[in-house]
């Protein structure tokens, strides 16, 4: 497979005209209160348009008010003024499947909210939610790497400027992306934060030029507040949205099936911030209902926590084996009645249908073997890594007493 798909839209294609700037636009507030300025009078910023391109990476999982201004007030602009707009996403799951050039046209006529890969494929078929501790991966999957790319192969090691919308709130970002930087000829440029524009000066401008109120862009599944903002707000913005409340609830209700702590906000799930008294809300918990209205699947899962040879903590292994499918009562039941003739103690959530049986349950101290089974959505594929028997064997050799299913 090509290291960059092409995919060509009307109303046509730019011309292959030399970039030296390079603007990174993430469609929320900073970035777009900038890109807005800089089109009024480019030649006073020192922008050439004809050797700028603005460079879009979808994620999937946009939020539907973002697209609609994007295309509402901004296309337009990049339309009038004839810049280049290059849509990019990821091929695929691995980074040998390369990327996928959506668009690229100085008359764009829409936003593609997704390729041929997202996040979201990637989470919901694994069974998984972001996770708050350690490196934004999911942002460096979605974004960063597939910028990158385009970067490394439009610009040739050339010199270039590369316009981050970073706002005076978060100068530290800057550090972090000049010494992140690894692409021959880049040059990052910070105009916010020189300018002192903070998010509230960004919001402002958007809202005096277009007469909206420009709302934070990240994924509706997204786990972290420098993203999403305060938590109340992103709530609000949930029952606004019962479709996608339907699916995060989802996608977080399947991934706490496998792993109990896989909540999105930490410590707090989302389900357990919506309150079924509550109207609104009841109706985001009737929207998820509605999604759990699917064909269900038993999963056989196990992990490894093991330790390296310094004696430092390796990164989780786990096999995810579908046994079964079928209706999650007949599956929850038939789980309850094995475990009980093993003498296997079950979870069982009434409300919403899973049944977990912990064979092995996670101990206090690393190393240690975890296994379990679980009905949830069948939305799971089987995954294990190569050498996951091998180290199985070598951590628990022989299995528990009366196992069900096995």
């Amino acid at each position: 497979m090509p290291a960059t798909i092409h995919t060509p839209s009307l109303p046509g294609l730019s011309t292959p005209d030399e970039v030296d700037t390079v603007i990174n636009w993430g469609l929320g507030a900073d970035s777009t209160a900038y890109l807005a300025r800089i089109l009024t009078n480019s030649p006073a910023h020192g922008i050439d348009l004809e050797r700028t391109a603005v460079l879009y990476m979808a994620t999937g999982s946009e939020w539907p008010e973002t697209r609609m201004l994007v295309e509402e007030f901004m296309l337009p602009l990049l339309r009038e003024h004839g810049v280049r707009f290059v849509q990019l996403s990821r091929s695929g799951q691995l980074k040998a499947a390369g990327i996928t050039v959506l668009d690229d046209s100085r008359r764009p006529e829409r936003l593609f909210a997704r390729g041929p890969w997202t996040l979201w494929d990637e989470l919901e078929a694994v069974g998984t939610v972001p996770q708050q501790a350690g490196t934004r991966t999911c942002s460096l999957r979605a974004k960063g790497e597939v910028g990158d790319r385009w970067l490394v192969q439009e610009m040739g090691g050339r010199p270039f400027r590369q316009i981050m919308g970073f706002n005076a709130d978060e100068p530290g970002r800057r550090c972090g992306d000049t010494a992140a930087s690894k692409i021959p000829g880049r040059t990052g440029v910070y105009p916010l934060i020189d300018w002192g524009w903070h998010r509230r000066q960004c919001e402002d401008y958007l809202l005096e030029r277009f007469g909206v109120h420009w709302p934070k862009s990240y994924c509706t599944f997204c786990c972290f507040p420098v993203s999403m903002g305060a938590l109340p707000a992103h709530l609000e913005r949930m029952r606004s949205h019962l479709d996608i409340a339907g699916e995060v609830l989802r996608l977080e209700y399947t991934a706490m099936s496998l792993n109990p702590h896989a909540r999105l906000y930490g410590r707090r799930s989302l389900l357990e911030l919506l309150d079924r008294s509550r109207p609104r809300d009841r109706v985001c918990l009737e929207a998820f209902e509605r999604e759990l209205d699917v064909p269900w699947a038993l999963y056989h899962v196990r992990r490894l926590f093991l330790l390296s040879e310094s004696g430092k903590r390796r990164p989780v292994m786990r096999s995810t084996e579908r046994v079964d499918i079928g209706r999650p009562q007949q599956l929850a039941q038939r789980l309850i009645s094995v475990s009980e003739r093993h003498g296997i103690d079950v979870e069982h959530d009434p409300l919403y249908g899973r049944a977990r049986a912990w064979l092995r349950p996670r101990r206090a101290a690393w190393p240690m073997a975890e296994e379990l089974f679980v009905t949830a959505p069948a939305r799971m594929i089987n995954k294990q890594e190569d050498t996951f028997e091998q180290e199985w064997h070598a951590c628990s050799p022989a299995p528990p007493p009366g196992s069900p299913l096995t």
